[in-house]
């Protein structure tokens, strides 16, 4: 049944909805059978209780679900969470953060450069941009405050610095695009890694100005008692290397062709409790909590996934794409221009909406169009990827700024938080336009590994 007002419709109730804090994944599953019920509804005789529960859309939810338990590139979700929670417990991040302070301590703005870089090596482990800000909020925060910190600038690194991990391989985000945009996430592993060591350098770039120009933000630290250098160095040899070694095993595994995400996802976990067992920091408590919260994290995303496909597919049915797609198209606009519009609504869509939303249901909608404007769709992820970072830093909805206030409570105020992260919304948008000016920082890599992309 074509009823594009009905679909219109239905988009702009879920937008709704979900402002008013109603579950994604829930909100999602049930407008997709509320208006798929009306949408497949086919009467035979409207007196027959029988035809109340002839509907396609019981047949369509089943066959959602049914895809998403099969899909093979989901299964490296709850692996990589597991790696990620199993190191985050294992006190693992502590160590790191420590040793890189002390080997960091002569630059300007030492500790924010600890904290970025633990940040940077964190989030290629764990892609869990909550766990990271929480932890580094309760790690770094206080440290850069007993250190007379800028509490505005102190917040800023650790929100920016926290978001790397949904565009850091090995990300979940990534994982999931390759999922809704049939994408080899190989392809995508390898697009990410520039774009994203790129705004963590740039990141650190800013810290390092930003300190040399205005020493009161990131006083000096005062280290009459530090270790002696062959005892940092060994500090980093021990907590540095063990997690950097076993992220790149994992990367270098996937981008080789050694092994899929959800093998070297598997890798990955047993490597984190390798490590754990080894730093003697693994308890029975800490692995039943990561046993946990992964199978709560997979969950949601696994019914999320359940409801958008839903959500999606009636929306399609009712003839929603199509209009979009058809006016886009009317527009006559030139690819350039064509980017710029959807980076600029996913921009916009970044301050009510988090990440998830936006990949799931809006993403999509321009999926389809890309080969119409000559768009290579590696190129469009990595933008698409970069510009999700603006959704965790641009308010009302900047959730990394809740996740930071919500450990540290009384300790900061919400404006200054988001008054530290302004900086580096900057930042992010001035790399989305470096990679459009030279696509190579996301395509050369993938290309050189894989062969030029062929549509």
């Amino acid at each position: 049944m074509t009823n594009p007002e009905v679909a219109i419709f239905m988009l702009s109730l879920f937008i709704l909805l979900v402002l008013l804090g109603f579950p994604i994944a829930f909100t999602l599953l049930a407008m997709g059978v509320a208006f798929g019920y009306y949408a497949y509804y086919q009467a035979s005789s409207i007196n027959e209780f029988s035809d109340l529960f002839n509907n396609q859309i019981f047949y369509l939810l089943n066959q959602n679900t049914y895809s998403v338990m099969e899909n093979d590139t989901l299964v490296a979700i709850p692996l990589f969470l597991f790696m990620g929670y199993v190191v985050e417990r294992a006190n693992i991040v502590n160590r790191l953060f420590q040793s890189l302070q002390l080997a960091a301590r002569n630059l300007p703005g030492s500790m924010a450069i600890a904290a970025l870089i633990t940040c940077t090596v964190f989030s290629t482990a764990s892609g869990i941009v909550g766990a990271v800000v929480t932890l580094m909020g309760l790690l770094a925060f206080p440290a850069m405050a007993q250190a007379n910190y800028n509490k505005d600038f102190a917040a800023g690194v650790i929100c920016a610095g926290g978001t790397l991990g949904i565009l850091i391989p090995p990300s979940i985000m990534l994982i999931v695009y390759a999922a809704i945009a049939e994408l080899s996430p190989l392809r995508l592993y390898a697009a990410a890694v520039f774009p994203g060591l790129m705004l963590a350098g740039f990141y650190i770039l800013y810290v390092l100005v930003r300190a040399r120009l205005d020493p009161k933000l990131a006083p000096p630290p005062v280290m009459d008692d530090a270790p002696p250098r062959r005892q940092i160095y060994f500090q980093l040899l021990t907590s540095f290397v063990p997690l950097t070694v076993l992220i790149m095993l994992v990367l270098g595994s996937i981008l080789g062709g050694l092994a899929t995400p959800a093998e070297a996802a598997a890798m990955g976990a047993l490597g984190g409790l390798v490590l754990a067992l080894l730093y003697r920091s693994l308890t029975w408590a800490k692995l039943k909590d990561s046993v946990f919260l992964t199978a709560k994290a997979t969950a949601m995303v696994c019914w999320m996934f359940v409801g958008s496909w839903t959500f999606a597919s009636v929306f399609s049915y009712l003839g929603g794409h199509d209009v979009i797609e058809h006016w886009i198209i009317s527009l006559n606009m030139a690819p350039w221009q064509f980017l710029v519009m959807c980076q600029l609504i996913i921009f916009l869509l970044g301050w009510p909406l988090e990440w998830s939303e936006i990949l799931i249901i809006f993403v999509p909608i321009f999926l389809p169009m890309l080969d119409t404007f000559g768009v290579n769709p590696y190129f469009f992820a990595m933008l698409v990827a970069l510009n999700l970072q603006t959704s965790f830093l641009t308010p009302p909805m900047a959730m990394s700024a809740y996740y930071l206030k919500g450990v540290l409570r009384d300790q900061i105020e919400l404006m200054q938080i988001f008054r530290g992260i302004m900086p580096y919304l900057a930042i992010v948008i001035f790399s989305m336009f470096l990679m459009y000016q030279f696509p190579g920082i996301a395509l050369w890599l993938p290309d050189y590994l894989f062969g030029a992309y062929v549509p």
